[in-house]
């Protein structure tokens, strides 16, 4: 009687063992298909550089809503809605442009919105994901410019808010009313839109008073954040400038050749002293390329002698874009001819630039980070690089933009890497 029972037992769990297994045969085909939906969109194959996480290796990028999901080697194509294969591409954060004019419309700032550029026109289709405003608007302008452009742009836009009132616009920036040059304005504009405000900003100015230049600088520190030094102020030298600035604060057109501004090389070649010492200080550089601000005879004996950009901003406007500037991969490109590598070059585009902002929550591939991404090429021919003063270098390299992802979501598409191919 025993044995019976053990028996009958035995062919019961083998009999239940049959049934799982035919229940998983059933159903392995909708596990598989679940098991597809884990990533959005994966990015396989590419040369992933993420200076913030030192990686710089052949990886693929996953993302799930607009998060980076997973950074890895070999991810199952399987485990993705969507693959795109980016073999022999890199795959960066996201740029970020720290020099932009773009309150653009019917009445904004720069010169009447004549020369400010809208950032969706330029940004993504070379790779740049977040752009900031360099001061076009002052704490009575922000407003508008936030509903004007902030609010709609698929690119995500920042600022440096303008120690004048109204920013850059045409003329008043040049000789305002002292009277409304605040701190208490501005850092209460600062306080009110302080996920899009990265720091104050001061340039444009022809009056021989510290007045605008201290009260920047001032609202910076109390906000705790840089200030963004422009030029066209020639009654500052360039070391008062330098002296007057803290370690974080910025300078831009670092690598000019104007008459309005002592050059940071002399005219034997060599870096002066003073801006090395400021270097050394914490004063970060950036390239605010424009269509005067970036001259040969200065950035290439800077480059080496050490003093390299901080950022690539490009001081983005209707002329520059269509002069010797181009767009950032332009400058990102001059630079890679100069001889810095791949990597330092990415670097300054992306986290760098991120952290001179104080937003390191970008410029970046770290796994929960928005899945702002640049798939770029490196294009080999025979190239010409043109600086403001129509002096051209060649090269034999530059970079374009294959892919620009914002926030999980492929806003830019050189060739056709994420459509169907027509058959």
């Amino acid at each position: 009687m025993n044995n019976f029972f053990i028996e009958l037992r035995i062919r019961i769990m083998m009999s239940l063992q049959r049934v799982t297994l035919m229940m998983f045969l059933l159903i392995s085909p909708f596990l598989s298909q679940a098991q597809a939906q884990d990533y959005d969109l994966l990015l396989k194959g590419g040369r992933v550089i993420d200076s913030k996480n030192k990686i710089d290796a052949k990886m693929d990028v996953a993302v799930k809503d607009g998060k980076i999901s997973r950074v890895a080697a070999d991810i199952p194509a399987s485990a993705a809605k969507k693959m795109l294969d980016v073999s022999g591409l890199i795959v960066a954060p996201g740029l970020i442009n720290i020099h932009t004019h773009v309150f653009a419309g019917s009445n904004p700032g720069f010169l009447d919105g004549q020369s400010s550029q809208l950032p969706d026109a330029f940004a993504i289709r070379s790779g740049i994901t977040t752009v900031v405003d360099a001061g076009t608007t002052g704490w009575r302008t922000f407003p508008e410019f936030k509903a004007k452009v902030i609010d709609p742009s698929i690119t995500r836009v920042l600022a440096w808010i303008n120690i004048f009132e109204t920013g850059f616009s045409s003329g008043s920036a040049f000789e305002p009313d002292m009277g409304t040059v605040s701190v208490q304005k501005t850092t209460e504009a600062i306080e009110k839109y302080k996920d899009y405000i990265v720091g104050t900003r001061v340039g444009h100015y022809k009056g021989k008073s510290w007045l605008p230049f201290e009260r920047a600088s001032e609202a910076a520190r109390i906000a705790n954040m840089p200030l963004f030094v422009e030029c066209h102020m020639p009654q500052y030298t360039l070391q008062d400038q330098l002296d007057h600035m803290r370690p974080g604060d910025i300078i831009t057109h670092a690598f000019e050749n104007v008459s309005e501004r002592m050059t940071v090389v002399d005219e034997q070649g060599k870096v002066r002293p003073f801006v090395l010492d400021a270097q050394k200080r914490g004063v970060l550089f950036d390239v605010g390329h424009g269509g005067a601000g970036f001259w040969f005879n200065q950035a290439i004996p800077a480059y080496n002698q050490g003093l390299w950009p901080n950022s690539f901003g490009t001081d983005e406007h209707r002329t520059s874009m269509n002069s010797g500037m181009k767009n950032m991969l332009n400058v990102m490109s001059k630079y890679l001819n100069m001889g810095m590598s791949i990597p330092e070059v990415i670097a300054r585009g992306s986290w760098n630039a991120a952290k001179s902002i104080k937003r390191e929550d970008l410029g970046n591939l770290s796994v929960g980070s928005v899945a702002d991404i640049a798939v770029l090429s490196i294009v080999n021919g025979k190239f010409g690089f043109v600086d403001s003063g129509q002096n051209r270098i060649d090269g034999d390299r530059k970079l374009e933009a294959e892919l620009t992802v914002r926030a999980g979501r492929i806003v830019w598409d050189l060739n056709g890497l994420g459509a169907n191919t027509y058959k």
